[in-house]
């Protein structure tokens, strides 16, 4: 006979499974009585763990951004500046292609952002992780805006497909993508170098020092602190944050 699980235990086996749930089907789409099926619990015992849907999607949200806190934390441990961004860029690459419900989740909580409590704790949840890269990288402002693009970049790549092989017009962006990582890798020292004398990326960079510093009034909290955001971006393809007031889903 099996021992029997602690609460704690209990309610981190409920998440993973809200994880690979909500995954496939979204806020919207799931069922609280698929998740609590999955893992062998009445309805009644999950909502004494979670009041409502939106508060176990949200903590399956938080789960899954501190597993990939914990790989950058990991791939970044003795590296600093652009060899920590180039080595965590890697390590998300191979955590995308490894797990494709903390892939399909990220993905999730975006579409799920028309309610106006997740996309508070999205918004939460970005600027933690932007404050993590920059803690643990110490890298300049422009190389972690241009960090972020390109995982945007690879989790559209992935959510297609298009890492697996199945298509030969996209091995030339992804064969790009590994290359760019490792050639910051290897020229990591002459960047840095070049960021601290203030002069930047060699060439031209994608992100223009108004962009950058937009993103950083963002996602680095600077601008807003509710649900809506009153900064006014450079060009007119930034985002804008708007809140929506749609309403929020039912607990079914």
């Amino acid at each position: 006979m099996s021992p029997r699980m602690s609460a704690d235990e209990r309610r981190d086996q409920v998440v993973r499974a809200a994880v690979t749930e909500f995954s496939v089907r979204g806020l919207e789409g799931t069922s609280t009585g698929d998740i609590a099926k999955r893992v062998g619990v009445s309805q009644p015992y999950l909502f004494r763990l979670f009041p409502t849907k939106r508060d176990l999607f949200i903590a399956a949200l938080e789960d899954s951004a501190r597993r990939v806190q914990e790989v950058f934390t990991k791939a970044a441990d003795g590296k600093y500046g652009h060899a920590a961004l180039a080595a965590m860029g890697q390590a998300y690459q191979d955590l995308l292609m490894a797990d494709r419900d903390l892939l399909n989740l990220q993905l999730q909580q975006f579409a799920a952002c028309h309610d106006p409590e997740v996309q508070k704790a999205v918004r939460a949840l970005m600027r933690r992780l932007w404050q993590h890269v920059e803690n643990i990288s110490g890298a300049p402002l422009e190389a972690r805006v241009e960090f972020f693009a390109r995982g945007m970049l690879c989790n559209t790549i992935a959510a297609m497909g298009w890492d697996m092989d199945r298509d030969s017009d996209w091995q030339p962006v992804l064969e790009v993508l590994r290359d760019e990582a490792a050639e910051t890798a290897n020229s990591a020292e002459e960047l840095d170098a070049r960021a601290a004398a203030g002069r930047g990326p060699a060439g031209d960079s994608p992100s223009s020092p108004e962009y950058a510093a937009y993103v950083e009034r963002v996602l680095g909290g600077t601008g807003s602190t509710g649900t809506g955001s009153t900064n006014t971006a450079p060009t007119s393809t930034a985002p804008t944050g708007t809140a929506s007031t749609s309403t929020a889903p039912t607990d079914n």
